[in-house]
C-alpha cells in the first residue's frame, strides 16, 4: 500500500512523516520517532500503557491511526521533562514511591497530566476516575493517587 504523508507536533516539535495507512500512533512514536517511553501492553485500549495526550486529551495510542492526526499535537512521556528538569508529576511519583516495575508509569503519568491540564485541583474521586483506564500490577494504586494529590494540592 502507498504511504501517506502526515504532519503533526510531538513534544513541541513539528514532524512530517510517511506512514502506512494502517500504522498506529503507538508504532510511529516508538519505531519512527524512537520515543520508546510509550509502552505497548494489550494492543486493544484496555491497559493504558500506551497513553499519550492528543490535543489535550489522554488517548490510547494503540487505537489511533497516525494518518488521522494531521495537524494535531501529541505529548508523550518524553515531553514532560523540560531542560533536564522532571515534571512535578514525575518527581511526585518518585517521592511517593508510586513506581514498582515501571511498565504502567508512563501511561499513568500521561493520564494524570491530562487531568491536571483541565482540572488543576481535582478531588480524590476525580483522580481515580481519570486513572480508570490505566492498569497497574504492582503498587495497588494508593501511592499513585497520593503522588497526584500532592501535585494537585499545591
Amino acid at each position: 500500500m502507498d504511504k501517506i504523508t502526515v504532519t503533526f507536533i510531538v513534544n513541541g516539535k513539528e514532524v512530517t512523516l510517511k506512514v502506512g495507512p494502517k500504522e498506529r500512533l503507538l508504532d510511529t512514536l516508538r519505531e519512527q520517532l524512537k520515543l520508546t517511553g510509550t509502552k505497548e501492553g494489550c494492543s486493544v485500549g484496555e491497559c493504558g500503557a500506551c497513553t499519550v495526550i492528543l490535543d489535550g486529551k489522554s488517548v490510547s495510542s494503540c487505537l489511533i491511526l497516525t494518518g488521522q492526526i494531521g495537524g494535531s499535537e501529541v505529548l508523550t512521556i518524553e515531553g514532560l521533562e523540560v531542560d533536564g528538569n522532571l515534571d512535578s508529576l514525575q518527581q511526585a511519583f518518585i517521592d511517593y514511591h508510586a513506581i514498582q516495575c515501571g511498565f504502567c508509569t508512563p501511561g499513568m503519568l500521561m493520564s494524570a497530566k491530562a487531568l491536571l491540564i483541565h482540572n488543576p485541583h481535582p478531588s480524590r474521586e476525580e483522580i481515580k476516575t481519570a486513572l480508570e483506564g490505566n492498569l497497574c500490577r504492582c503498587t495497588g494504586y494508593e501511592q499513585i493517587i497520593e503522588a497526584i494529590e500532592s501535585v494537585a494540592n499545591k
